[in-house]
């Protein structure tokens, strides 16, 4: 385990950068993690990008799974294709999403979804 610090933030990640404790995620939080998964040194968390962000998260917290990616884009009423736009990788942005490390199935599901 290892500890993020972005200013006064400071969140613990596992050492693939998952954060430990879904339950300390908000906005703040998603923004720290955003620029250590994208590389980037400003949090680009648009409203759409957050919207994805808390489905996904509700998602998860009912069913305990990764949800299809054309449902998500369904659901935050985006286009078919809003993961890929908005985060390149569904698995970006579950990780932005504070969620934890998706099992080798779900992994091997969203790869098969993007051929």
């Amino acid at each position: 385990m290892r500890t993020l610090e972005y200013g006064d933030l400071k969140i613990s990640v596992d050492d693939e950068g998952y954060l430990v404790n879904i339950d300390d995620w908000n906005e703040k939080v998603a923004c720290g993690l955003t620029q250590t998964v994208e590389d980037v040194d400003d949090c680009d968390l648009t409203d759409e990008r957050m919207e994805i962000l808390k489905f996904m998260r509700d998602y998860f917290k009912r069913f305990e799974s990764f949800p299809v990616v054309r449902y998500v884009c369904k659901n935050v009423d985006q286009g078919d294709q809003c993961l890929y736009e908005q985060f390149i990788d569904p698995l970006k942005a579950w990780k932005i999403a504070g969620l934890p490390k998706p099992t080798p199935d779900a992994v091997a599901r969203i790869r098969h979804e993007l051929e």
